[in-house]
């Protein structure tokens, strides 16, 4: 009992103090106090923005923050006044006697003797806590300080401390962090924008890393002058070994060389892909199908072990015997870089003749059946020839993007009149199918579970045609019934028929094109002026989280009456008026009312509250305001981790924790 008296008044004693210091400088501190935390044992990663000064070297920031290179980013935009933002990345803690988040750091005078709070203060431009001293220092002493941070306790990955400048507005701050303007404002507790005060500490939230990679300048040495040479000192020196008319005859051997081999293998691709049928004309009478070569592409056929291509005309076409087979010990078709060709007679005999008992659904632009072909499982897309563009543009697409959540083209066909793709067939059907009316189609509802993996999947397919593929694309068809699932319930999504490259502009990634895709799920700016970007399929994606959160249809109904077309409402406008009155995870009560009850509240409320506040911010009004895919994802794994804490806390409930919820 005696040692540990000793140490009971000393807690509120140090906090006491501390406050006390913090309060005894007004001019910076007293509107900026550090964010408040309860967990002491609480570190994370946090971000301070630094206004670097030209005449700052890299190695004094470094110094100032005790960093190093990698840990500082810059801001991607240009210089003004001479100065430019760097990131800072700092760990962030929880001090235990005040309870406030703080990071440490060490300052080295290089001035003239001063005092320190005031050196401090200019230095740090607010960032940091002078000490509470007014004694002078001087050159080289080195001082003990604590840096204004902060850890993120909701759906943001990261927080930024800023210190206001004159002209910041929150409007400009949201813009320019790529935030929303209510998610500044609730996390600093601002009332009133107008009463911010330039000078304070502000934080950002953000989901991820802030700025570029940042290469401070190096010193290059002046290259040296070219040496001035006196006509009179050259002399031209005959070699004895390689006269000039050997070595220029040599080159032009050789490429003539080079012309004569190309001009073979011209030869010999333009004979292979020229036969009719082969097997030298054997069998004149048997049935041979027409497949069309169509503009800007080329069409491969099989012809005996190889595989030719040709490039042609529209229109133009040439004809394969019925009785070609690819060999079996070929690549496989679901691995193969190019997509096999299949003749017409493979795909009617796969399918039954299209027959009702393998239909698998109808499509945008076509009919999809279930086949055998091959000896594989494939889902085959029947398209009528009028649909050449869109036929085009997934070929085009899928052939050059391989992604697992992405669905695997596996060949295509054509006749005269129709037009065939080969997929991947995905034995779960759609997400659709899952989510709307399940028992009506054959299916079991979904747990929560599954469906924040079903999100996770998506976006992550979403995220890799968004920025990791060499051409950037944007899906435009973004749905629930474009997702589908495999026995795993792992979710690939489909359809390219109407995805479109989008190339760089002044701002950001957009293509104006005609409004094409499926109401509920367009983005108000595509509508209005055809701008369709990444961030349009955001706003889709979005909607399809309110789907997986809901269990309704992106236009549903509001009181069930089929034949008032008044009472048909967007499912984003439904799950935002509920969301307006939800302040947090323990105040959603008017969203309860719209999850969907097939998950017979078996599900964290604080997961589906996140999930509700990204998809917010996925369909907000302002394209700049929408986060990217890359920041949905991580926000997606986040709630996935969380959910699946939150089931391995039910272990007392065997039939959730064992997995045994349908659609587990």
């Amino acid at each position: 009992m005696g040692p540990l008296q000793s140490h009971i008044p000393l807690m509120p004693t140090c906090r006491l103090a501390f406050l006390l210091f913090l309060l005894s400088f007004p001019s910076v501190f007293a509107s900026s106090l550090p964010l408040s935390c309860s967990d002491t044992s609480r570190v994370c990663t946090s971000f301070m923005a630094y206004k670097a000064g030209s005449y700052q070297t890299f190695s004094e920031i470094q110094s100032m923050f005790d960093v190093l290179p990698p840990q500082v980013t810059m801001e991607p935009s240009l210089e003004l006044d001479g100065h430019r933002y760097l990131f800072i990345k700092k760990n962030c803690s929880c001090f235990p006697p005040v309870k406030r988040y703080l990071s440490n750091t060490t300052f080295t005078v290089r001035e003239n003797d001063g005092q320190v709070a005031e050196m401090v203060a200019r230095a740090y431009q607010g960032l940091a806590i002078p000490p509470n001293s007014t004694r002078t220092v001087h050159t080289g002493a080195v001082v003990s300080l604590r840096l204004l941070c902060g850890c993120s306790s909701s759906l943001w990955n990261y927080l930024l401390t800023y210190v206001l400048q004159e002209g910041d507005t929150v409007a400009s701050l949201a813009s320019r962090f790529g935030v929303s303007m209510a998610d500044i404002e609730s996390l600093n507790g601002i009332g009133d924008p107008s009463l911010m005060s330039v000078g304070k500490a502000y934080y950002m939230p953000l989901n991820s890393v802030p700025g570029v990679p940042y290469s401070p300048p190096v010193a290059t040495s002046p290259a040296h002058p070219p040496v001035a040479l006196n006509p009179s000192d050259v002399q031209v020196h005959h070699s004895d070994h390689f006269p000039i008319g050997w070595t220029l005859a040599g080159i032009g051997l050789g490429l003539v060389l080079i012309l004569a081999i190309l001009l073979c293998i011209w030869c010999k691709m333009y004979f292979c892909c020229s036969q009719v049928q082969l097997g030298h004309e054997k069998n004149p009478d048997k049935k041979s199908y027409k497949f069309h070569i169509l503009q800007g592409s080329n069409f491969c056929y099989p012809s005996g072990r190889y595989i030719c291509c040709k490039s042609g005309k529209p229109n133009t076409e040439f004809a394969i015997s019925n009785q070609i087979n690819i060999p079996k010990d070929m690549a496989g078709v679901f691995h193969a870089d190019k997509p096999v060709i299949f003749t017409y007679e493979e795909i009617l005999s796969s399918t039954e003749g299209f027959s009702d008992s393998n239909l698998l659904g109808h499509g945008t632009y076509g009919s999809v059946y279930y086949a055998m072909l091959r000896d594989q499982e494939v889902a085959i897309k029947r398209m009528t020839a009028t649909k050449t563009k869109e036929f085009m543009a997934e070929i085009k697409v899928l052939c050059k993007v391989h992604h697992t959540n992405l669905v695997e083209l596996i060949g295509y066909a054509a006749s005269e009149d129709e037009l065939f793709l080969v997929y991947e067939y995905a034995h779960k059907s759609s997400l659709a199918s899952h989510l709307h009316d399940p028992q009506s189609k054959g299916h079991t509802s979904l747990s929560w579970i599954s469906r924040v993996q079903i999100a996770l999947d998506a976006g992550r397919g979403l995220e890799y045609i968004h920025e990791h593929t060499k051409a950037h694309y944007v899906h435009r068809d973004i749905k629930s019934s474009n997702i589908l699932l495999d026995n795993a319930l792992r979710a690939k999504i489909s359809d390219f028929g109407l995805a479109k490259l989008v190339g760089k502009t002044s701002d950001g990634e957009a293509s104006t094109t005609r409004v094409v895709g499926t109401f509920g799920y367009l983005a108000p700016e595509y509508l209005n002026d055809g701008q369709a970007s990444t961030k349009s399929d955001v706003y889709a994606f979005g909607v399809v989280l309110f789907e997986l959160i809901s269990g309704r249809e992106a236009i549903t109904r509001t009181d069930g009456r089929v034949n008032v077309g008044i009472e048909r409402r967007s499912l984003a406008s439904i799950m935002l008026a509920a969301l307006q009155n939800c302040p947090n995870a323990m105040g959603m009560t008017s969203l309860k009312g719209c999850i969907d009850s097939s998950l017979m509240d078996l599900y964290p409320h604080d997961c589906v509250y996140k999930m509700a506040m990204l998809a917010k911010q996925c369909v907000d009004a302002e394209p700049i305001l929408r986060p990217d895919m890359k920041q949905v994802v991580i926000a997606l794994s986040q709630i996935l981790l969380s959910s699946i804490e939150w089931e391995a806390t039910l272990a007392g409930n065997s039939q959730v924790f064992s997995g045994l919820v349908q659609g587990r």
